[in-house]
């Protein structure tokens, strides 16, 4: 009986480590441990107040851009309306935002045709120069601007955060993945 009782023993200290290491893993790079994103207040392009907060209770993707972008950002924001299709009847538990390095063109309107042309639940968010660098700098997002020819444009982070419904960084997603490594992340922080 004793032996019974140790093997009992040992098998309920070790099933907390076994049920740890058996959590799926997030494709994209972990905040460990996770820690609040910092909120901010810009103009939506849907014509309201954009506040990360206002979004708790959903996963949200935040990604930084500009509507005039020729590759990266139309490659990112079609990856991630591609992540919406394949979420199915869960799409409706992420929210992406967009948040402009380009404030002189990008104005609410701009930003809603734009996003609209990816998924009309995209929200975009645009403010001064100065709302929009503080912005920048609290989630260290990198933002040039660049002139070629008579046409503006910036080179800037890429990356995209990936948020929980608590309103966590949860992990940093290089660019470049596939919807199927969003699709994948975001199932499993809809599940906590």
């Amino acid at each position: 009986m004793r032996f019974s009782c140790g093997v009992l023993l040992a098998i309920l200290l070790l099933t907390p480590v076994l049920g740890a290491a058996a959590e799926p893993e997030l494709k994209a790079g972990a905040f460990t441990p996770a820690r609040v994103a910092p909120d901010f207040s810009l103009r939506g392009s849907d014509g309201s107040e954009l506040r990360l907060s206002r979004y708790r209770g959903k996963v949200v993707i935040l990604a930084f851009g500009f509507t005039s972008c020729p590759v990266v950002c139309p490659t990112t924001l079609s990856t991630l309306a591609e992540t919406r299709k394949k979420l199915g009847d869960q799409a409706d538990q992420l929210q992406v935002i967009y948040v402009t390095v380009d404030p002189e063109t990008d104005s609410p309107e701009r930003m809603r045709k734009f996003l609209g042309s990816f998924d009309p639940t995209f929200i975009g968010g645009t403010g001064t120069p100065e709302q929009l660098a503080a912005v920048r700098q609290v989630y260290g997002i990198t933002a040039e601007k660049k002139m070629v020819g008579d046409r503006a444009t910036f080179s800037h982070s890429s990356f995209t955060y990936l948020i929980d419904r608590n309103g966590n960084l949860r992990a940093l997603m290089p660019w470049g993945q596939s919807s199927d490594d969003y699709v994948h992340d975001v199932r499993i922080l809809l599940q906590q």
